[in-house]
């Protein structure tokens, strides 16, 4: 999956960028109070992407 296609699927369900690290970027779900942090590659393979979604307490990427 593409990263910025991960991306727009997080801020679709409520999630919100909260800082960019060195190799990462962290986003929140403010209403579930969780956090996951994504990686800057141009490819997230699948299993990271449900894994983030699972942190975040959303519906997996389709």
């Amino acid at each position: 999956m593409k990263r910025n296609d991960l991306i727009k699927h997080l801020e679709k369900n409520g999630c919100e960028f909260l800082r960019e690290g060195k190799k990462h970027t962290v986003y929140i779900s403010r209403k579930k109070l969780k956090s996951s942090t994504i990686p800057r590659h141009r490819e997230i393979n699948d299993f990271l992407a449900k894994k983030i979604c699972k942190d975040l307490e959303i519906s997996a990427p389709k």
